[in-house]
């Protein structure tokens, strides 16, 4: 019997930790259902509680031969689904790289706090640039440095690790945030930005963020 998942993740136009387990799903060709729960209302928080401990999304609900197990937090999803679907490659297979993938991933996971109250994420909108203070300045300028150090290895496929891992699923919000507010990014961490962005995964996760914030008014 194939498990069945549902993911549980927030309104698309704002939610970058939802994003990234439904990106790294889609890539992996993993089939789900995605259910979406609306933020930033006074129903979000009781509405989202059932399907998360931690309320908060995203959070997998797998069930498989009549059991139901609940996994919370965008790493450990994408990391649940790696060690399910090993086929997928979802962490490079070279123990270096794959040590590397980790780190950036973990420094994205818990770090970057300038960038996210700056740069926050509303891929339906384009705005000015703000002025960027210099913790938030550093945050972009690191983001860039290790789309160019992971790129200098021009290896084959295109992403961070050659082809597309959890590195790129968690950097991808990231790359929308740019979008949005014109931050300048050029030479190969450029080119990247837009090789994500016009994923046909990120460009249906956009078209739902911009029917969101049309419905929105």
């Amino acid at each position: 019997m194939t498990a069945r998942y549902t993911l549980f993740v927030g309104s698309k136009n704002w939610s970058s930790w939802s994003l990234r387990p439904w990106l790294a799903m889609r890539m992996a060709k993993v089939p789900f259902e995605d259910v979406v729960i609306p933020l930033r209302t006074p129903e979000t928080k009781p509405t989202i509680r059932p399907h998360s401990p931690s309320g908060k999304v995203p959070a997998l609900l797998i069930a498989e031969k009549g059991k139901e197990l609940t996994v919370w937090d965008s790493l450990a999803i994408c990391e649940t689904i790696n060690e399910r679907h090993p086929r997928a490659k979802l962490w490079p297979k070279a123990p270096a790289a794959r040590a590397e993938a980790r780190s950036i991933v973990a420094e994205m996971h818990s770090g970057f706090q300038g960038l996210r109250n700056a740069l926050s994420m509303e891929i339906a909108a384009r705005h000015a640039m703000p002025e960027l203070d210099d913790t938030t300045k550093a945050d972009v300028a690191r983001v860039i440095a290790i789309w160019n150090s992971a790129l200098a290895k021009k290896l084959k496929g295109g992403f961070l690790f050659g082809p597309f891992t959890i590195a790129d699923a968690f950097y991808a919000p990231v790359a929308t945030r740019f979008a949005t507010y014109g931050i300048p990014v050029t030479g190969p961490a450029r080119a990247y930005m837009r090789r994500v962005l016009a994923l046909s995964a990120m460009k249906e996760w956009a078209k739902a963020a911009k029917m969101e914030a049309k419905r929105a008014g």
